[in-house]
């Protein structure tokens, strides 16, 4: 089925100052700095009428005009910290276009360190919403090794408890487990009696390839991600 066209805000969060991998989201991988990628894939899936870079820094907001999305404000600084949450973030932002008279229907959050989604998984994720007449799509994607297979070591390092715990039945009788994989997160909003909401009730999954998957936090995460696009 086609996606139907509704009034689609994209927010792409990058705030400065990460600790794990200095300024990881301005950092060059494959000639591009990291934001670039998601900026693309929003721009390229054709369907959002705004696409916002959430930053702290002057820089990064230079940057993500450059590339196409649109800093109209910066982010506070209680949502510039290390502690700061996500959907925080959505909410200042849903706010702050609020105050300038504008609404959304939904809103989309692409984390800046999912270099390798594609525009046709955010196709994909609306095609979901509207199919199952959902609240909210998440993107996941299948684990590399059961967690049936796995269980805490004793401080001694014995393999004596962890060998009763491990199911014995072969790989190929297990079921396929999924994990979020934070490439894609699809809510709905309601402004119901002057309250933003993000909706979350009626969630449904949206399944991604584990290779596009890969979510950038160390340098290790970025040197795999340049090898995938062929670096």
């Amino acid at each position: 089925m086609d996606v139907v066209k509704t009034n689609n805000l994209a927010i792409i969060p990058a705030r400065s100052g990460s600790k794990g991998l200095k300024d990881k989201n301005i950092k060059l991988l494959c000639d591009k700095p990291l934001i670039a990628y998601s900026i693309s894939a929003a721009l390229d899936s054709g369907l959002f009428n705004k696409i916002m870079v959430s930053t702290d820094s002057l820089q990064y907001a230079e940057i993500a005009r450059e590339y196409g999305a649109e800093v109209p404000f910066l982010r506070s600084e209680k949502n510039s910290s290390d502690t700061a949450r996500s959907w925080d973030v959505v909410e200042e932002v849903l706010e702050g276009y609020l105050k300038k008279g504008q609404e959304f229907d939904t809103v989309c959050l692409l984390q800046p360190t999912s270099p390798l989604r594609k525009p046709e998984d955010i196709i994909a994720g609306y095609r979901e919403l509207a199919l199952k007449d959902a609240d909210a799509v998440t993107g996941v994607c299948e684990m590399d090794h059961s967690p049936l297979w796995a269980t805490p070591l004793e401080k001694d390092l014995s393999l004596e408890e962890f060998r009763k715990h491990m199911n014995s039945v072969p790989r190929q009788m297990l079921k396929t487990y999924y994990r979020i994989n934070g490439a894609l997160y699809i809510r709905k909003i309601s402004y119901a009696d002057n309250k933003i909401r993000i909706l979350d009730g009626k969630e449904y999954a949206c399944i991604m390839d584990k290779r596009k998957s890969v979510d950038i936090d160390t340098l290790e995460d970025f040197e795999y991600a340049s090898f995938l696009m062929g670096a």
